[in-house]
């Protein structure tokens, strides 16, 4: 292989590598964590003392898990009423009590 074609074959991988990782960084600007909405072990991360992360949520919306969502939907999502019957949305805060499986 000539110098020439090394060198293009260097030049694109480089430019595929930057063009995903630019797609990647821009998909992550998209998406915001909503806690609460998780169900059990299906979490991205962040499910309270003695979890390691994703997949570690131990009940259904645990209040302290949170899952990547579009951005701006999070406020959107319905979830089941606490067991005092308050009705209850995603939230982008870590809440402090877990809804009823």
């Amino acid at each position: 292989m000539s110098n020439t074609m090394k060198t293009v074959a260097i030049a694109g991988a480089v430019a595929a590598a930057l063009v995903g990782h630019s797609t990647t960084t821009a998909e992550a600007a998209a998406k915001e964590k909503c806690y609460g909405v998780s169900l059990a072990g299906e979490n991205d991360c962040a499910a309270g003392p003695g979890t390691t992360c994703a997949g570690t949520s131990t009940v259904d919306y645990q209040g302290n898990a949170w899952t990547l969502v579009d951005a701006g939907t999070c406020a959107e999502i319905e979830l089941p009423n606490m067991a005092d019957g308050t009705a209850r949305e995603g939230s982008l805060e870590e809440l402090s009590r877990d809804l009823p499986a």
